[in-house]
C-alpha cells in the first residue's frame, strides 16, 4: 500500500506557488492542508458526461483528412502509450495531450473501435489514479521522477499516464523502466527486441505467440536488471493487455488476421503516426487475447524484494482476470490510499468517477462485483 508521507516533498515542490498548479496534474497524495491550498486555484469542473455511443462500428477509413498526422508542438504532451500518442496527434484527442476521460473514451472508439465499456474501465482506472479529479483532465505524459526505493509507487511531479506502477509500469514493450530515469520515450532498442521476436516467433508479424513469448522476455530482463522491479495489481493486468493492444488495434481493419506488420508497428510506436489510409477494426473490441499472452509463461504478481533477481510473489494479489479482485485492490489501495479524506468538489468528483468505473466493470467482467463506496453513497 503507498503510504501518503511518500509524496511529501513532491507535494511540497509543487505548492510552492499554487498558482503554477497545472489543471492536469495529479491531486493525488497530497495532504488535506496542500489539497486546501491547490483546489481553491483551480477550475472546478463536474465530470462530463460519456460520450453516445458510434453512430457506426465498423470498420472505416481513420486516418482521414479530419484527422490528418501533425508534428508536436513546443509544450504538447506526449507518454508510454503509443496508442494515446497516435490518438493526439492526429487530433482524436487534443494535440495537446490534455484531455478529459470523456474525450478519451470517444477517440479510443472513433479511432481504434475499442468497446465502450472496456474503454470506459481502463480510461477510468488511468484517470482515478493518475488524473486531476477536480478539473476532469488528465495528461497523456507527463515524466516521472526517479525517486529511489519509495514503495510500490514513485512519484510523479505530474501524474498522468507516466505515474509509475499504475497504468504505466516496469517491462514496456518499447519504453524503459523507471527506475533508469526514462519511462515514457521511445526505446529504440527495446523496440528492436519487439521486431526481433517477432521475426523468431511470427515470421516477421507481431501475434499472439510472439507477444507471449516478449511478455515474458521483458518481465525477465525487468527483473534482472531493475533492483525495484515491479510487477502489482493493476500494472500486472495492465501489462498482459499492453501486450494484445497492437494486435487488436494497430492491425488495419480492411486486413484483420491478428497479425502485426513491424512497419506499421514502428509507424505507431516511435512515429505516433497511423500508417497512411490506416482503416480501424472491423468490430468494437477491447482487451481479447491478453488471457493467451499470460498463459504461454504463467507468472504471478510479485515483485523485486532485495535489489535484481529477488522476485517475490505476493499471494494477496489479485490474479490475471480477476476482476472484482482488481477492481477491490484498486479501490482500497490505490484510491483511498491516494485520497484518504476528500471532501467538497474532490469528493463529489471521486464518487462520480468510481460510479462510472464499477458499472463498466460489470459489463466487461459479465457479472456483478460488490460495490464499494469509500466515501459513503
Amino acid at each position: 500500500m503507498v503510504k501518503p508521507a511518500l509524496f511529501t516533498t513532491l507535494a511540497l515542490t509543487l505548492v510552492s506557488s499554487t498558482s503554477a498548479f497545472p489543471a492536469y496534474a495529479s491531486l493525488a497524495g497530497l495532504s488535506q492542508a496542500e489539497l486546501d491550498r491547490i483546489i481553491p486555484t483551480l477550475d472546478a469542473r463536474e465530470p462530463a458526461k460519456l460520450p453516445p455511443p458510434m453512430k457506426s462500428n465498423g470498420t472505416k477509413l481513420v486516418n482521414d483528412a479530419q484527422h490528418p498526422f501533425k508534428p508536436l508542438r513546443p509544450g504538447d504532451i506526449r507518454g508510454p502509450c503509443p496508442g494515446m500518442n497516435t490518438l493526439a496527434s492526429h487530433g482524436y484527442i487534443p494535440r495537446t495531450g490534455v484531455a478529459s476521460p470523456s474525450q478519451i473514451i470517444e477517440a479510443v472508439g472513433e479511432g481504434f473501435n475499442m468497446e465502450r465499456n472496456f474503454a470506459t474501465f481502463i480510461t477510468y482506472l488511468a484517470h482515478l489514479s493518475d488524473g486531476n479529479q477536480v478539473t476532469d483532465l488528465l495528461s497523456i505524459g507527463g515524466k516521472t521522477s526517479k525517486t529511489g526505493p519509495v514503495g510500490q509507487y514513485s512519484k510523479a511531479p505530474i501524474g498522468g499516464f507516466d505515474f509509475h506502477n499504475t497504468f504505466e509500469g516496469d517491462a514496456s514493450l518499447s519504453r524503459g523502466d523507471s527506475f533508469f530515469g526514462d519511462n515514457h520515450t521511445f526505446n529504440e532498442t527495446i523496440f528492436q527486441e519487439f521486431i526481433d521476436f517477432s521475426n523468431k516467433f511470427g515470421a516477421g508479424k507481431y501475434n499472439l505467440t510472439v507477444a507471449g513469448e516478449l511478455r515474458f522476455h521483458r518481465i525477465q530482463q525487468s527483473i534482472a536488471t531493475n533492483p525495484q522491479m515491479t510487477f502489482l495489481s493493476p500494472r500486472y493486468t495492465n501489462a498482459y493487455s499492453e501486450s494484445a493492444f497492437p494486435i487488436n488495434f494497430f492491425v488495419d481493419g480492411r486486413h484483420y488476421n491478428g497479425q502485426l506488420d513491424t512497419t506499421a508497428a514502428r509507424s505507431f510506436f516511435q512515429n505516433m503516426r497511423m500508417p497512411d489510409g490506416f482503416h480501424r477494426a472491423p468490430a468494437p473490441i477491447g482487451g481479447e487475447g491478453f488471457m493467451q499472452i499470460g498463459a504461454a509463461h504463467p507468472l504471478k504478481s510479485g515483485r523485486n524484494v532485495k535489489g535484481v533477481n529477488s522476485y517475490k510473489a505476493d499471494p494477496s494479489q489479485p490474479k490475471l482476470g480477476e476482476f472484482c479482485k482488481i477492481y477491490e485492490d484498486f479501490v482500497k489501495n490505490i484510491v483511498v490510499t491516494f485520497y484518504p479524506k476528500p471532501t467538497g468538489d474532490l469528493k463529489k468528483a471521486l464518487n462520480i468517477n468510481l460510479g462510472r468505473l464499477y458499472d463498466a466493470l460489470t459489463v466487461v467482467n459479465g457479472s456483478k462485483c460488490p460495490r464499494l463506496f469509500p466515501f459513503g453513497k
